[in-house]
């Protein structure tokens, strides 16, 4: 399944039968540098949960994104603990990217939900990733006590009459003014984010939006349904009608900021954003790689997130 899903993301779809990945792997030519970093030594702890069944871990997936926080002077270190025994002690931010479902649904308990409801009020910052299905069910739960909605399917975005992408690309002219967005100065201005699939969000009152869904975007309930519709495209189909059986109209964004009592919340509907991947295949054709690694934007773009929940960004 994740493989596919990754071969829809980096390539526009011309046909829905994907070539076999024969590795996906930390992206091992990655080695981020920040210039000026935001703290010398002992920046803020962040820590990454790994008690729920994560995809995306401190030393798996998001290796890259914890070398990036370690480069800019955080402290970072993997999560083991339930967040209502121990697992919020310590963190001056709280990461959680793909908790994996349990038997279908949430893998935190109604206790967790509300620990981690209550540090937020009480001034603790979060930032919650949840990609596409079955990311999306699995973070339903703790995303609603936050008034997040979730799309819980996967994004795409229709680049011809019969071609469809899940590469979905932020440029300049789609982003707003939050500090997120502006950074402390120019050069830390977020100017491009390339996410790589993922879902589509819809945010509390007040919240901001940081990635604004690409305008006509719609979302598939699942990999088969995507696979399906992409073979109905290329069949010749009825694009309109295609699209209303297999699909629905995405929620308005991939990126949320908002304040939560006193504290913040980010929450971004893709995880491969913040990583650096490559994708080695058995068939002879070249490395694809999706991440940071590509798009260079999205790094700064983290960074930023980072420096936002922290309080040195407004």
């Amino acid at each position: 399944m994740r493989r596919f899903a990754l071969a829809l993301g980096l390539i526009a779809l011309a046909v829905a039968a994907p070539a076999v990945a024969q590795q996906q792997m930390t992206d091992p030519d990655f080695h981020p540098t920040v210039a000026r970093p935001a703290f010398a030594a002992d920046g803020p702890v962040v820590v990454i949960d790994g008690a729920h069944n994560n995809f995306h871990t401190v030393d798996g997936r998001y290796a890259p994104f914890v070398a990036l926080l370690r480069a800019d002077g955080y402290q970072v270190r993997g999560g083991i603990a339930p967040f209502d025994a121990g697992g919020l002690e310590g963190a001056g931010v709280l990461v959680i990217a793909n908790a994996g479902p349990a038997d279908g649904g949430s893998p935190f308990t109604a206790s967790e939900i509300e620990a981690v409801e209550r540090w937020v009020r009480g001034g603790g910052r979060l930032l919650l990733i949840a990609d596409h299905a079955p990311f999306g069910t699995a973070a339903e739960a703790l995303a609603a006590r936050f008034g997040v909605k979730m799309g819980k399917g996967y994004a795409f975005a229709m680049t011809g009459e019969a071609d469809l992408t899940t590469n979905l690309t932020y440029p300049a002219e789609a982003f707003g003014d939050h500090p997120i967005i502006t950074g402390r100065n120019a050069d830390e201005r977020v100017t491009s984010v390339t996410a790589f699939t993922g879902q589509s969000l819809q945010g509390p009152e007040g919240s901001v939006i940081l990635l604004p869904m690409t305008v006509g975007a719609r979302e598939a309930r699942d990999l088969p349904t995507l696979q399906a519709l992409a073979e109905r495209l290329e069949g010749g189909a009825a694009r309109e009608a295609a699209l209303a059986e297999l699909s629905t109209p995405a929620l308005p964004a991939q990126g949320l900021a908002f304040a939560h009592g006193e504290g913040r919340v980010v929450v971004l509907g893709e995880a491969g954003m913040l990583s650096a991947q490559v994708v080695r295949y058995s068939d002879g054709q070249p490395d694809r790689r999706f991440g940071m690694n590509m798009a260079p934007g999205n790094a700064q773009f983290g960074l930023n997130i980072l420096h936002w929940l922290t309080g040195l960004l407004p």
